[in-house]
């Protein structure tokens, strides 16, 4: 069985090293991150079953944080720490659509209890799953998760993201400059480059199937070519 994968994001480098350690040893998958900027870009480039994060973070806040990640994965758990104990603060994090709320100091047998009951409760509350077969590829949205046979990968946010509009728009010419807005904000060099990285992944991972395939139209934009 796979480890649950859990982004914890904890300021504290002693606490956040040792709920990290922690964490592994009860066979999770943890990835730290100790500021809410790096917490929402590891986010955007790998998959997790829960979140748990600090509500006082530098550069942007657990709460800030809680919202942009319900965007963009409405059903994944989030647990938050604080040394608040204030209701107000509670009632916040659960209007945002928290799971669970510990107060500091963290005992670390009830984190782990704690986590086992909302991966429990998540898992038999999740909707039904929206999937889409792709040439001989099947995705799972939500998931982020493509496959073929006995293959897998596992999307970033943004490869999810440009394979789905490559898909609304297959067979005819997907705009550069209307995914870069849509996608990355704006049009720059360094979002232009992003961008090219992402198709270079996705035609890597498409190659299997020779029906499919990613051109480029130079100066214009992206066709997803599916002669299936």
């Amino acid at each position: 069985m796979t480890s649950p994968k859990i982004l914890l994001v904890e300021d504290n480098p002693t606490l956040g090293y040792a709920l990290s350690e922690y964490l592994s040893l009860q066979d999770f998958a943890v990835e730290w991150a100790d500021d809410g900027h790096k917490a929402e870009q590891v986010f955007q480039e790998k998959t997790f079953d829960l979140c748990i994060l600090d509500v006082m973070l530098p550069k942007q806040d657990g709460f800030s944080l809680a919202k942009k990640i319900k965007r963009v994965v409405p059903y994944i758990p989030i647990i938050f720490l604080t040394a608040k104990g204030m209701k107000v603060d509670k009632l916040k994090g659960f209007q945002l659509g928290a799971d669970d709320y510990l107060v500091k100091p963290i005992d670390e047998e009830e984190l782990v209890a704690r986590i086992q009951a909302v991966l429990r409760r998540a898992q038999s509350a999740l909707p039904p799953e929206v999937a889409d077969t792709l040439g001989s590829y099947h995705i799972r949205w939500e998931a982020r998760q493509l496959s073929r046979k006995e293959k897998s990968w596992s999307l970033t946010e943004k490869e999810t993201q440009l394979l789905r509009m490559l898909m609304e728009h297959k067979n005819r010419l997907l705009e550069r400059e209307t995914a870069l807005r849509t996608l990355w904000g704006k049009s720059d060099y360094f979002n232009r480059r992003s961008m090219d990285v992402h198709i270079t992944r996705l035609r890597k991972y498409l190659q299997d199937d020779k029906d499919l395939k990613i051109n480029t139209v130079r100066g214009r934009g992206f066709i997803l070519e599916d002669l299936s």
